[in-house]
C-alpha cells in the first residue's frame, strides 16, 4: 500500500499521536469535569461539546489527509508528464467549499454558547423558589474577602454557602485584576478596581471545593486559594447564627492590614468592610493604604491615592475558627 516509507511515517505517526490525545484526555482525573452544580454542569457540557466536534474535525482532516497522500503520492501507477500540471490556477469550487465549512463549524460552535451565556446571566432554574444569596467577593493581593451584607459576615479566604441555593457572587478586586474560579462549582470571572462583576453559582452537593485566583497577580498569587464550604441549610443556618454571636467585629485598622500585599490564614468577622469601603466604586482604596503603611513592592515604594483616614494602627489582625 505504502511504497514510499516516509509517507507510512507520516500517516502512522500521525494517527498513532491521535489516538494518544485522545486516550489520554478521557483519562486524566480533571475536577472540572466532574461539577457539582448546574453552573459547572452546563460548563462542563460546553466543553465536552467543544472536545467532542474537535476530535470529529480532525478525523476527516486526517482520513482526507491519508487518502490525498496515498492517492497523488508520486510514485504511483499510470503517471504520466501531462498529470504534472504547475501553472493550475486554482478551483473556484473549492474556495467555496473550504470558505463554507469554517463559517459552518464557527455557528455550530457559537450557537450553544451563546445560549449558555444568556443562561448562566440567570439564577439556576433547579432554585428557582428560593432567593439567591448575595456575597461580595474582593480580590487582594494575595487573599479573598467574602462579605455577606445580608448576614453582617466577612470572611477571609474561605466562604460558605448552603447547598441547593443559588449565590449571587459580586465579584471586584482592590488592587490586582484577579479571576474567580470554583473549577467544580462554576466560573471563572474577572475581579477588577473599580467596577463589579456578577456570577451566580449554586453546589448541589455538601462538601468543601477549591477554589482560586486563575490571573496571574505576582509571586504571593500561587496561594491564592480559597475553600468553597457548601453545606446543609441547617448547619449553614448555625454556622450564621454563631459567627454573628461569637466573631469579633472587622474594624478599620484590621481591614487596612489586610489590604497588604501578603497571604494570610483564613479569617471570620461579625462586621463587614462595606461599612466604610466599596472596591467596586473606590479602585484606589488598597493603593492608599499601601502608601500609608510606606510598603515597598521589590524596592519601589508604593505611590497612590491617599487615605482618607490618617489614623496609623500596629493592630494585629483578628481570627475566629470558621467551619
Amino acid at each position: 500500500m505504502f511504497k514510499n516509507r516516509n509517507t507510512f511515517l507520516i500517516v502512522s505517526s500521525s494517527l498513532i499521536s491521535l489516538i494518544i490525545i485522545t486516550v489520554l484526555g478521557f483519562q486524566t482525573d480533571m475536577i472540572v469535569l466532574d461539577p457539582k452544580g448546574p453552573v459547572g454542569q452546563i460548563q462542563k457540557d460546553l466543553i465536552m461539546f467543544s472536545i467532542y466536534f474537535m476530535i470529529g474535525i480532525m478525523v476527516v482532516v486526517f482520513a482526507m489527509f491519508t487518502y490525498v497522500i496515498i492517492k497523488y503520492r508520486g510514485d504511483r501507477k499510470n503517471v504520466t508528464s501531462k498529470d504534472y500540471q504547475p501553472d493550475m490556477h486554482g478551483s473556484t469550487k473549492l474556495e467555496i467549499i473550504w470558505t463554507i465549512i469554517p463559517v459552518i463549524i464557527v455557528t455550530l460552535l457559537a450557537v450553544p454558547n451563546a445560549k449558555a451565556l444568556y443562561e448562566l446571566k440567570e439564577p439556576p432554574k433547579s432554585s428557582a423558589d428560593k432567593e439567591a444569596i448575595v456575597i461580595h467577593a474582593t480580590a487582594v493581593d494575595w487573599k479573598w474577602i467574602f462579605s455577606y451584607p445580608e448576614e453582617n459576615i466577612e470572611t477571609v479566604n474561605y466562604v460558605n454557602v448552603p447547598e441547593d441555593t443559588a449565590v449571587l457572587f459580586k465579584v471586584t478586586a482592590a488592587d490586582s485584576m484577579a479571576s474567580f474560579w470554583v473549577p467544580q462549582i462554576g466560573g471563572q470571572i474577572y475581579g477588577m478596581p473599580g467596577m463589579v462583576n456578577d456570577l451566580y453559582l449554586q453546589a448541589d452537593e455538601p462538601g468543601e471545593y477549591e477554589g482560586r485566583n486563575s490571573n496571574f497577580t505576582g509571586e504571593g498569587m500561587t496561594h491564592q486559594q480559597f475553600n468553597f464550604v457548601a453545606l446543609e441549610e441547617d448547619d449553614y443556618q448555625e454556622w450564621v447564627k454563631e459567627t454573628q454571636e461569637t466573631a469579633p467585629k472587622l474594624d478599620e485598622e484590621t481591614y487596612e492590614k489586610l489590604m497588604l500585599p501578603e497571604n494570610v490564614e483564613e479569617m471570620t468577622f461579625s462586621s463587614t468592610h462595606l461599612e466604610f469601603v466599596d472596591h467596586g466604586t473606590n479602585s484606589g482604596y488598597a493603593m492608599g493604604i499601601r502608601e500609608k503603611y510606606g510598603v515597598e513592592i521589590k524596592g519601589i515604594k508604593v505611590e497612590g491615592v491617599s487615605s482618607d483616614h490618617e489614623s496609623d494602627s500596629n493592630s494585629n489582625s483578628h481570627s475566629h475558627s470558621h467551619h
